[in-house]
């Protein structure tokens, strides 16, 4: 099916992101300009369809006479959200000015005049040029959607000068935190061996500095999120960001003892919380001799298990 190729290539142009140059997406540009495998994007239309109008379109004209299983009835849903929201964003399409709500199955969604203009353009000399005047009067959704995340990342400072950023997530904002103010304030010039992150996965893995320590690091989904070393008292920092996962449970603090049997380091395991919500929810499953550290109040830490500390505060 060439002219899905076609439409794929077009959204590129117009400057769509990714996941929508995909099939679906091809198959609403296709249904709105009222193309056939055979027409020539020259004659493409301008037509109101609901989002019902360019299933029955798409699966008439391109699915089922290829023998392709049709799109079903209860699809709409996948139409309007990989494809119809973003068109609208883009100033690709127009939604009828009826006071009707996005999700209505009467709405209607037309091609915009200067989405169009681009389209009819298509195989031509003129189509760079009317695609790059396009983007340039309404603005590329892709550079939108890549400004927008790039506006959340989060920014991780090292002791040494280094600079990361840390996809979105309170998961890193926890471990920003504990790079920034936990480290700073209990571990100060220790080394960072291990720092993870939710997307990225490894950020920081000083090889060499744990084999000497003894630690395995065959498997990093063996080590918590967040690996420091303090040379001066050979003290081992484990630490755990707690948000979507849990705090070092008495389970997983016996999986890491196992795994760290033949460590020269002494082990300190620590659960970093974003606030004290979060560490009254998971307080009931946190290991005895372990610690516990909230971003919201940095200066201060609790212990699980006092009685190696017990007398009074000096």
């Amino acid at each position: 099916m060439a002219k899905l190729e076609d439409a794929k290539e077009i959204l590129k142009a117009l400057g769509l992101p990714p996941k929508q140059q995909n099939d679906v997406a091809a198959y609403t540009l296709l249904a709105l300009a009222g193309m056939r495998e055979r027409s020539r994007w020259s004659a493409a239309e301008r037509r109101p369809l609901r989002i019902h109008d360019m299933i029955v379109f798409t699966n008439a004209k391109y699915r089922v006479p290829a023998g392709i299983e049709p799109y079903k009835e209860n699809t709409r849903e996948t139409f309007r959200r990989q494809a119809i929201h973003q068109f609208e964003q883009a100033r690709v399409v127009d939604r009828n000015a009826d006071d009707l709500a996005t999700n209505s199955p009467n709405t209607q969604y037309a091609l915009s005049n200067s989405a169009l203009e681009v389209i009819r353009s298509y195989g031509t000399k003129q189509f760079a040029a009317e695609a790059a005047a396009f983007r340039e009067s309404h603005g590329s959704l892709l550079a939108v959607y890549t400004a927008s995340k790039r506006m959340h990342l989060v920014p991780v400072k090292l002791a040494d000068g280094r600079k990361f950023t840390l996809s979105p997530g309170k998961h890193n904002q926890v471990q920003a935190a504990v790079v920034g103010e936990f480290a700073a304030r209990f571990v100060p010039g220790s080394t960072i061996l291990y720092f993870g992150d939710t997307a990225k996965k490894t950020l920081i893995l000083e090889e060499d500095a744990l084999r000497k320590l003894c630690v395995p690091i065959t498997k990093h989904d063996k080590l918590p999120d967040i690996v420091l070393y303090d040379k001066s008292r050979n003290w081992l920092f484990l630490i755990e960001a707690v948000t979507s996962h849990g705090p070092v449970s008495p389970k997983r603090k016996l999986e890491m003892e196992r795994a760290l049997k033949s460590c020269t380091a002494e082990r300190i395991y620590v659960s970093a919380f974003p606030d004290f919500k979060e560490f009254r929810r998971h307080i009931d499953n946190i290991a005895w001799e372990t610690e516990v550290w909230i971003a919201e109040n940095p200066d201060h830490m609790i212990h699980f298990n006092g009685d190696k500390f017990l007398g009074p505060a000096t």
